[in-house]
């Protein structure tokens, strides 16, 4: 759970800016001066909802070299440098996609991401901790699941998504608050305390739900570069990598990369709704039938 609060708190953080911000232009208050218009609402909504997920979209490479302390190869130093290049330039080129920046992020973590604004302008980052705990068989199988992710336009697509249900978010926790505020309590012009609670609450519990949807899609994306990695490295090379993660069970990356990282939480129940990643059992046993989800 913590995790998605982490997830959420991200994107309505920047939402929230730009919230502000529109409220000193007077363009919310104007809104909301005689009564509720639906269409100007859904419109603010959306810039609201899709500005935020695309500033964060926009800013990903950089907050993810910050925060991970991910060291940009520009020249190779030594001979793994040299084959994590040439690695990532080969796939990158089977893969159609322009060659990302590559980096090695220090930590005894078995880990790796790929993020960036587009197709043909990510980063790849792998951790130290992969690089020397498994072969180069399995790390290039990593390495092909990260520019599977690239080259599928996963950072792009769930932007897209984040942006849809930020907007309804928005768009309906007003219109809550709006009917709560005239019907229940019977305010008759502009908005009463009512309706500010009661957005805000609706605002929190819609943002709960929204992220369910956006975690289901996210964990079938996975399935999905995980083909695109068996493709790239070989079927049997994909199996054995996340056998391996399997057994070392990696700590999760920071939530503004855990979408598209080789490895996610695990967990059960109502705890799945609201993971990342599948369980590595699943994925495994998904390549291991030559079929895999969505």
């Amino acid at each position: 759970m913590k995790r998605v609060f982490l997830f959420l708190a991200t994107n309505m953080a920047i939402v929230l800016v730009l919230s502000v911000s529109m409220r000193l232009l007077g363009v919310e208050p104007y809104l909301n001066a005689n009564g509720l218009n639906l269409t100007s609402l859904l419109i603010f909504a959306a810039v609201m909802g899709f500005g935020g997920s695309f500033i964060s979209l926009a800013i990903s490479k950089w907050s993810a070299k910050r925060a991970m302390g991910v060291q940009v190869i520009e020249t190779p130093t030594n001979s793994t440098e040299s084959w994590l290049l040439e690695t990532v330039r080969t796939y990158s080129a089977k893969a159609g996609i322009k060659m990302p920046e590559v980096g090695i992020f220090d930590t005894p973590e078995v880990n790796a991401f790929a993020t960036g604004m587009s197709r043909n302008s990510s980063l790849v980052a792998v951790s130290s901790g992969l690089l020397q705990q498994m072969s180069k068989r399995e790390a290039e199988a990593v390495i092909g699941h990260e520019i599977a992710h690239v080259a599928n336009g996963d950072m792009v697509t769930l932007a897209l998504i984040q942006g849809v249900v930020n907007t309804f978010v928005m768009f309906l926790s007003r219109v809550i608050g709006h009917l709560v505020d005239r019907v229940v309590f019977k305010t008759e012009r502009g908005h009463g305390p009512a309706f500010f609670v009661t957005m805000i609450v609706a605002e929190l519990v819609l943002g709960v739900l929204a992220s369910i949807i956006v975690m289901w899609f996210s964990r079938q994306r996975e399935f999905h570069a995980d083909r695109g990695g068996a493709a790239l490295a070989g079927r049997q090379h994909m199996i054995a990598a996340l056998e391996r993660l399997n057994s070392l069970h990696p700590a999760p990356l920071p939530e503004k990369m855990a979408a598209f990282g080789i490895s996610g939480g695990g967990g059960g129940g109502i705890k799945r709704l609201f993971m990342t990643h599948p369980p590595l059992a699943e994925r495994i046993a998904a390549l291991r039938n030559g079929a895999g989800h969505g």
